[in-house]
């Protein structure tokens, strides 16, 4: 098989792989390009561990090929951070303990992340919505909702004082 050039941006930051056709995106981000938050749970798009935002849309990278990426815009959980500085959501999950084994926890930080950009002041049923295609076996969801329903405050707070 002939190996495809593909250019796209991951977090704001250009970048350029050569991948097989059959390559999922999940596999370019971790094996190429040393990109390994996101996780592979399922390998069929049903958990949600490798969520990433592609163009503005929440997309499971096990169910992109890498070659769908050229002239994309790509968001990972690497970029989620600025620099040290956590994003609202990552420290509400530590605050809350919204996390245990991790495996999940990129994906739905990713995910949580995209439902805020979209809506900003959603409900509880929004976010439990919204994530039920991230699969935890550990934590049972609460913690979660609470640390996204604490993160939303946070961030539109932080925009009122702008």
């Amino acid at each position: 098989m002939a190996g495809h050039h593909v250019s796209t941006t991951i977090n704001g930051d250009a970048f350029e792989f050569v991948c097989e056709p059959d390559e999922t995106l999940l596999d370019v981000l971790r094996d190429r390009l040393s990109l390994t938050g996101s996780k592979e749970g399922c390998g069929t798009g049903d958990c949600g561990a490798c969520s990433v935002i592609l163009d503005g849309r929440l997309v499971c990278s096990c169910l992109v090929l890498g070659a769908e990426a050229e002239g994309r815009t790509i968001a990972t959980i690497e970029g989620m951070a600025d620099g040290d500085r956590l994003h609202p959501l990552q420290r509400k999950f530590l605050e809350h303990a919204a996390l245990q084994c991790g495996i999940c926890t990129p994906g739905i930080l990713v995910a949580a992340k995209a439902l805020l950009e979209k809506h900003p002041d959603p409900s509880e049923t929004e976010i439990r919505y919204w994530l039920a295609g991230n699969l935890c076996r550990c934590t049972g969801y609460d913690k979660i909702v609470r640390a996204v329903l604490d993160a939303a405050a946070e961030i539109r707070e932080g925009r009122d004082a702008a």
